[in-house]
């Protein structure tokens, strides 16, 4: 532990480390300020001047007049300050991604010398080359997502608002930020060639690692596809796919790329070419001879005859191509045949070449990365085992010594055999002494840590209890909550099926057309008086982002599915509440618990539905008309206000309604309602802050009807229980309450 008790070693050290990094680069940038600032501002203007000039008009022209949406999609801007600030911001981007390579290869060196970064050495024209090479790939992912996959996703968003009856209204600064933040995630993702090479060659992380996690990088491509993407199978399939043989190339070239840098260092390349000069020679004897025999016995004119049934495009003639006569032009084309074969022999007998040798490597370390605890003992003899490295014994188990003992046994190796057990025996007895004085130290340490945070949890609980909390009761309510929540892990296939059956079921509604239902519908209540004869009125409501429909489709399926599936966890949990003593009630009770409460919200939700929320919008329409202004209600707002309005007053209703049943059941009682109704009221006012937009104004909004909701409930236990003195809402006395003993 270090000296606050809190904070551990390994996390002081990261953030040492952390600060350590940040000091070199900020020391770097200092020494070479000109330089960096000088890229910095280049790229600041050129930003600027490039969305201003040709980005944006390219943006307008390509993914809105082309796909036939002038008519239905408009671009506004919400601030006079929109399109300036929004250039300023990408400038600076572009400024800081022009100045960061630069800032990087001055810091290399001394990054390396403090051991934060390997210390690879490589020349400028190879870092010349990766760079060369990371502009190509990125210029391919974005070429990849401008050309194919925006057009098909803009048309599908904005086809999926105006079927809803949706008025697409893009703010630039959305609509842009959005289109540059998928064409970065296009650009950066076709960098995984690169990227998968360098970690592999330098053995960050090793190319055995990528290899054998290839099917958790599947389902994290195919998860990406699904959250950045829509949800339409064909544009996941385009995001999802490319990436896969992304990945696939990646994986062939690291492997080539680690073959190359283990196999170098136990190969002699130059005598290992010089050994296959016959492959050498041969390779470019057969390219001349397919080069000159091509183009000069009638090659060359049977494939123009071929193209000529397809396209008007003929390949030229020796003699056209060169522009010498027939027979030195033959030969130069033959020359070049024989040099291109001449490299590609060349590139076979070095791969196979590194490839024998590192696959001797392989053996070694049993096809594994070449690190101590990956040896191979199968491979070495009784004086090898005996001066392998400790950490492949310490990585062992008691089953695989016996096993390669056993086998050395079947060799007639048994000196081998002895050797394997008595090295695991010594490593196994020198784990066992450090590992009993660091229990020792483990166990203060944990009781350390144990006794900070039963201190510190006893402190905030103290704020909100009459009596004093002691860190013996912590522990009891802690091992209460593991309790409760291990009896739910059997049980988590139903539950999380069932969320997900509700969740799909619910978006599958809103998606098919239920959105553009629920709009038409309400705005079909709305007054003629109302509207003052302004047709205009009703073009609402607008999506101000590409994908703001999909996301409260996503957001509103997600509370229907939590607020579905929280009768189902109730049930599962009540045997564990009861034997732990929180309720009396037998599980019987959750049935009638769900079917008032499913009333009580149903019954809610049809009369906000039907008189609440209707006379509230048209309220509000009303208001804005006399005001003579343009009414532009966006998608999320509307539609919050629809759910407040409607399941919300159901949902507000339960309240009461969930307090006299958790009163009668046994769970928490009137009393222990009236003396903690200050935690409620906080309560109340916290969700109002969390589930609302940052205003002080719909906290308040959504937090005085709950905090109002369960003064009602309050007073209605007050009247049934005649201020406390009657009796219900405890357990009998053969089934104590939570309140009695709880085991610590």
């Amino acid at each position: 532990m270090s000296d606050s008790g809190v904070v551990s070693e390994d996390t002081a050290r990261a953030v040492n480390s952390g600060r350590e990094t940040i000091g070199v680069l900020l020391g770097t940038a200092q020494k070479r300020l000109q330089v960096v600032f000088i890229a910095f501002v280049v790229g600041l203007f050129g930003g600027i001047v490039a969305m201003r000039r040709y980005i944006w008009p390219a943006l307008k022209a390509d993914l809105i007049t082309k796909l036939g949406l002038d008519a239905s999609v408009d671009v506004i801007f919400q601030t006079p300050f929109d399109v300036i600030l929004l250039q300023v911001k990408i400038g600076m981007i572009v400024g800081v991604v022009c100045a960061l390579p630069i800032l990087l290869y001055y810091a290399k060196q001394p990054l390396a010398d403090r051991g934060i970064v390997p210390d690879v050495s490589l020349s400028r024209w190879q870092l010349a080359l990766a760079g060369v090479v990371a502009v190509f790939l990125a210029f391919v992912g974005v070429t990849y997502a401008y050309e194919l996959f925006f057009p098909l996703m803009f048309g599908f968003l904005a086809g999926n608002a105006m079927s809803a009856n949706l008025q697409p209204m893009y703010s630039i600064v959305a609509w842009t930020q959005f289109i540059l933040v998928l064409a970065v995630s296009f650009g950066v993702a076709a960098q995984l060639p690169l990227a998968m090479t360098a970690l592999s060659y330098t053995e960050i992380v090793p190319y055995e690692t990528f290899r054998d996690y290839w099917k958790h990088a599947v389902v994290l491509i195919f998860g990406f596809g699904a959250v950045f993407s829509p949800p339409d199978p064909f544009t996941q399939i385009m995001w999802s796919v490319p990436l896969l043989l992304l990945y696939v190339l990646s994986l062939y070239l690291a492997k080539v790329v680690t073959l190359a840098r283990r196999g170098s260092e136990r190969v002699d390349v130059a005598g290992e070419l010089l050994a296959r000069w016959n492959v050498l020679a041969g390779g470019a004897v057969v390219g001349f001879l397919l080069g000159y025999g091509f183009f000069g016995y009638g090659g060359i004119g049977l494939l123009n005859r071929t193209l000529g049934r397809l396209s008007k495009y003929s390949l030229p003639t020796a003699t056209e191509l060169v522009g010498l006569g027939p027979d030195a032009s033959l030969a130069v084309v033959g020359a070049v045949f024989a040099f291109v074969a001449l490299v590609v022999a060349f590139g076979y007998a070095l791969y196979d070449a590194l490839a024998e040798a590192a696959r001797a490597e392989n053996a070694v370390y049993g096809g594994k990365a070449p690190k101590p605890e990956n040896l191979n003992l199968a491979v070495l003899d009784a004086s090898g085992v005996r001066a392998a490295p400790d950490e492949r014994f310490a990585a062992m188990e008691e089953e695989e010594a016996l096993e390669l003992a056993n086998e050395a046994m079947e060799a007639d190796e048994k000196e081998k055999a002895r050797a394997i057990l008595d090295r695991f025996d010594e490593v196994e007895a020198q784990r066992e002494a450090e590992g009993g004085d660091a229990a020792e130290d483990g166990e203060s340490g944990d009781d350390e840590e144990g006794n900070v945070f039963s201190r510190t949890s006893a402190g905030v609980l103290d704020a909100f209890t009459d009596e004093e909390t002691t860190e013996e009761d912590i522990g009891g309510y802690y091992h209460d909550i593991r309790f409760i929540l291990g009896s739910l892990r059997s049980r988590l296939f139903w539950l999380v099926g069932w969320f997900m059956l509700v969740l799909a079921a619910t978006f599958a509604f809103l998606y098919r057309g239920g959105l553009g239902f629920i709009r038409n519908d309400f705005l079909r209540r709305i007054p003629q008086e109302v509207l003052q004869g302004n047709p205009d009125a009703l073009g609402w409501p607008i999506v101000l982002h590409p994908v703001e429909a999909l996301v409260f489709e996503v957001k509103l399926s997600t509370v229907v599915a939590a607020v579905v599936s929280l009768p189902l966890v109730l049930y599962f949990m009540w045997p564990a509440l009861r034997e732990r003593g929180f309720i009396a009630a037998r599980r019987g009770v959750v049935y009638v618990w769900a079917a008032a409460i499913t009333v009580t919200v149903v019954a809610g939700s049809v009369l906000g539905y039907m008189y609440v929320a209707p006379s509230i919008i048209s309220f509000l329409v009303w208001d804005a008309l006399q005001a003579d202004v343009v009414i532009s209600f966006r998608i999320s707002d509307f539609l919050w206000l629809v759910f407040m309005t409607t399941a919300g007053i159901g949902l507000i209703a339960s309240v009461p309604v969930t307090m006299w049943l958790s009163h009668l059941s046994g769970i928490v009682g009137y009393g222990t309602m009236r003396r903690q109704w200050r935690v409620f009221v906080l309560g109340a006012f916290a969700f109002g802050a969390l589930v609302t937009p940052d205003s002080l104004y719909t906290m308040i909004i959504v937090g005085a009807p709950i905090a109002l909701a369960f003064f009602v409930g309050l007073a209605g236990l007050w009247a049934v229980t005649l201020g406390g003195r009657r009796g219900g809402g405890g357990a009998t006395p053969e089934e104590p309450t939570a309140t009695d003993e709880r085991p610590a």
